[in-house]
């Protein structure tokens, strides 16, 4: 039966208190590191020939004792190397010390030779080792590691420790990003902040959460977007391609796919369109794929998805037609809200309007679309920041990439026709009058800026979604440190 994890505390408590009165630090400031394990491992050859001393540091992963002799496996993060400390080599005291205080978790630095094992293994034989940092609580079995998704979630830091894939994906993020980044910065865009904290949310269509702004005694949102209508007053400024990478919040349900606390890329090309803006978002996705993950064939779902091939072409209006018979620009609430209860589609009678249901008469379709392809031909209802097409006015110029039944990133010919804006935030403001919460703000000092003319812009927009979906895990999983649940705990008891 295992030990209760208050007992395995008092126990190194115990130990902390014997190495204190042994004269050591347990926390010492710092450590005579020579090589990381990596470099060490790597250099293996020319430091066992030469025999020369180095000093390694990290994490003990595994004890293993052999009378006289402890084999220790330490990670520092690099790598994993097993060490041999030694009675005879470290003299008794200290070796009965090492035995008596040190456990599996603890940090130590360790100064020997490079050598091999009599099973051939690469190994440090240590002459001396200094205790960097002693841990308190006992680690989870490396093997079985945690298996709940709530305790993985709220002990991340040990589900990446124990959990090799969990590091990878955390490592594959990074190179996600800064593949993203480079795309960008390689083809002349500026990297910019724009606020986190806005009076007037917008952008997109979404809850906000709200606070209170004391200094300047105001209520204030967090950003929806990350800074479109900011970037898009910098295309106004004349600057003429900009882009941001920054968390953005929204209120509202988690599932697989959503969360309301994520990282977002929103970029902003003047003097372009979205059919150029097509081909520049299939380049993106394929560099950030082959970067992060080394391939662009994913398994995602039930869907096999490959990147590099030719992209589909889906025609919204003309999806919503075929499988429902509605015309999504000739229709009408009740026609749409019969539809739906013939779908089995859950809707709020009350609150319909043609823009939600024909929403969601579209997300039905979605879900059976493996991609990769653009989704075109949205009506101009659905969209209240796109220009018009200019061959079909009740639609806009705006794609949506579609992989694995769902809408994974956005972009558009932006509306910078100031008076056309402020229609559309007139129907917008009305949506919200009458009930539905992720209808846009209604921008007016966005119009104002616009009046200043706007050249003709693309603006793209992608989310983490992207890099949960090529992972193919939930969106939560694909997070770091997802939010949780806060829960109860009492401060440790003194030594």
């Amino acid at each position: 039966m295992p030990r209760p994890l208050e007992e395995i505390r008092a126990d190194r408590l115990r130990k902390l208190s014997l190495l204190k009165e042994a004269g050591i630090d347990p926390y010492p400031p710092r450590t005579e590191r020579t090589h990381t394990v990596q470099q060490a491992l790597e250099a293996f050859e020319e430091l066992h020939a030469s025999q020369a001393p180095i000093v390694l540091a990290g994490r003990i992963v595994a004890l293993r004792e052999h009378g006289g002799l402890i084999f220790v496996d330490i990670d520092d993060g690099s790598a994993r190397v097993q060490a041999a400390v030694r009675k005879e080599a470290v003299g008794e005291a200290s070796f009965t010390l090492f035995h008596t205080a040190i456990d599996r978790g603890d940090f130590i630095a360790l100064r020997g030779a490079l050598g091999l094992s009599r099973r051939g293994e690469k190994t440090l034989f240590t002459t001396h080792w200094q205790l960097l940092a002693k841990s308190l609580r006992p680690l989870p079995d490396e093997w079985s590691g945690l298996t709940d998704e709530e305790a993985r979630y709220r002990y991340r830091y040990l589900d990446i420790l124990l959990n090799r894939e969990v590091r990878e994906r955390l490592e594959a993020r990074a190179r996600f990003w800064k593949a993203a980044r480079q795309f960008l910065d390689e083809r002349g865009f500026i990297e910019v902040e724009t606020p986190v904290l806005e009076t007037m949310p917008g952008g997109a269509e979404a809850r906000p959460f709200s606070t209170h702004h004391n200094a300047l005694d105001i209520d204030v949102y967090l950003r929806i977007s990350a800074g479109e209508l900011w970037q898009k007053k910098l295309m106004v400024a004349g600057v003429p391609k900009v882009y941001e990478l920054g968390r953005i919040f929204r209120n509202e349900g988690i599932s697989s796919e959503h969360l309301q606390d994520y990282t977002q890329l929103e970029f902003y090309e003047a003097y372009a369109d979205y059919t150029y803006g097509m081909r520049l978002a299939r380049e993106l996705f394929l560099t950030v794929a082959q970067a992060a993950f080394g391939t662009t064939r994913f398994t995602i779902r039930d869907f096999s998805v490959d990147l590099s091939q030719e992209w589909e072409t889906y025609n919204f209006c003309e999806l919503i037609e075929e499988r429902y018979g509605i015309d999504p620009l000739a229709t009408s609430p009740q026609e749409v809200a019969a539809r739906l209860k013939e779908e089995n589609i859950p809707f709020e009678p009350a609150a319909l309007s043609v823009e939600r249901g024909i929403d969601l008469l579209w997300k039905k379709i979605r879900k059976t679309l493996g991609g990769p392809g653009f989704l075109v031909g949205v009506p101009t209802y659905l969209e209240p920041l796109a220009k018009r097409d200019p061959a079909n006015p009740d639609v806009v110029e705006r794609f949506q990439i579609i992989i694995a039944g769902s809408e994974l990133a956005k972009g558009f010919s932006e509306l910078n026709d100031p008076l056309d804006q402020a229609e559309r935030f007139r129907r917008q403001q009305a949506l919200r009058e009458a009930g539905d919460e992720e209808a846009q703000f209604a921008d007016w000092e966005y119009v104002e800026a616009m009046e200043y003319g706007m050249p003709p812009t693309f603006g793209f927009g992608m989310s983490e979604r992207v890099f949960a979906f090529f992972a193919n895990v939930p969106v939560r999983e694909a997070q770091i440190f997802p939010l949780l649940r806060p829960r109860p705990i009492e401060p440790p008891l003194a030594c």
